[in-house]
C-alpha cells in the first residue's frame, strides 16, 4: 500500500505541475496582454490560482516521497494537495487524475497501519 501511495502520489504531482504551469500562465498572459471580452478572461482570485499552482503539486511529490517512511504525514500532505487542487482549479477534464490519483494515493497512505511485512506466499 505504501509503494502504490508513493506512485500515486509523484505522478498525481508531476500532472498537477502540468495543470500548474498552464494556470500560472494563464493568469499571467492575462496581466501582460489584458482580456479578450468573451474568450480569455482573468479569473477572480489570481494570488490563489498561483499559490495553488505551486503548493498543490510540491504536497503530492513530498507526500508520496514520504508515503513509504512517514505513511501518516505524507498521506496527510497528499490529502491536502488534492483539495488544494479542487478547491483552486475545481474538477474537469484537465484536473480529475491529478486530483484522483493523489487522493487515493493520501487514502493508502493513510490507510497502511504498519510497514509492509515480508510475508512467505505459502
Amino acid at each position: 500500500m505504501r509503494n502504490a501511495a508513493l506512485m500515486l502520489g509523484v505522478i498525481g504531482g508531476i500532472i498537477g505541475m502540468i495543470v500548474g504551469f498552464f494556470s500560472f500562465g494563464y493568469t499571467e498572459v492575462i496581466d501582460r496582454y489584458g482580456e479578450v471580452e468573451g474568450m480569455f478572461e482573468q479569473v477572480s482570485n489570481v494570488q490563489l490560482i498561483r499559490v495553488s499552482s505551486f503548493a498543490a503539486p510540491l504536497l503530492a511529490i513530498a507526500g508520496g516521497a514520504m508515503a513509504r517512511a512517514r505513511a501518516l504525514w505524507g498521506g496527510v500532505l497528499m490529502l491536502l494537495s488534492a483539495a488544494g487542487m479542487m478547491y483552486a482549479f475545481g474538477f474537469n477534464a484537465f484536473t480529475m487524475f491529478p486530483i484522483g490519483f493523489v487522493g487515493v494515493g493520501g487514502l493508502l497512505a493513510i490507510a497502511a497501519g504498519k510497514p509492509d511485512e515480508p510475508k512467505p506466499h505459502f
